[in-house]
């Protein structure tokens, strides 16, 4: 994208108290702009390097959660997620608002004691995810645990 200078008047406010720019009379944008205008969700889209391309709805996260896996769990920030199941301790199920169009969609993890999380801690799959659920399994050396926060994020094809 090239383009050259604006010529000003400069920034003042209107009568109302709005601060504007005000352009000169004889302001100019030369040059040519590419790339611009409006993406949708079939959209192509080139890296910035113009190399890769993407397409943008493949690439975005479908589902995620943020909940607190001590006492009753609960969600802090979520997408797509309907509900939290609390199988027993370290064992979650999270249940999807808007489906999957199948089981084969990923989940990446992330659990943690904030700040306080022993070295060895991983989250493993509990249940046959579904279209509609994800059921995990929380350790710490071994054992189920719960953990004050566990992140999850999902992606695959939405129903």
């Amino acid at each position: 994208m090239a383009l050259t200078k604006v010529l000003t008047g400069g920034i003042a406010d209107d009568a109302i108290g709005n601060t504007k720019l005000a352009l000169d009379a004889n302001y100019a944008f030369t040059g040519t702009v590419t790339g611009a205008g409006v993406s949708t969700a079939t959209s192509t889209l080139p890296s910035e390097g113009g190399a890769a391309t993407t397409i943008v709805v493949q690439g975005l996260c479908k589902a995620w959660i943020h909940l607190t896996g001590t006492g009753t769990p609960a969600a802090v920030d979520s997408f797509n997620v309907a509900s939290i199941t609390d199988s027993s301790t370290g064992r979650y199920t999270i249940n999807i608002t808007n489906d999957f169009a199948s089981a084969n969609y990923t989940c990446a993890s992330m659990v943690g004691n904030d700040g306080t999380t022993a070295s060895a801690v991983g989250t493993a799959i509990d249940l046959t995810p579904t279209a509609g659920a994800f059921a995990i399994r929380n350790l710490s050396g071994g054992s189920e645990h719960d953990f004050t926060n566990v992140l999850l994020n999902f992606h695959g094809d939405l129903a």
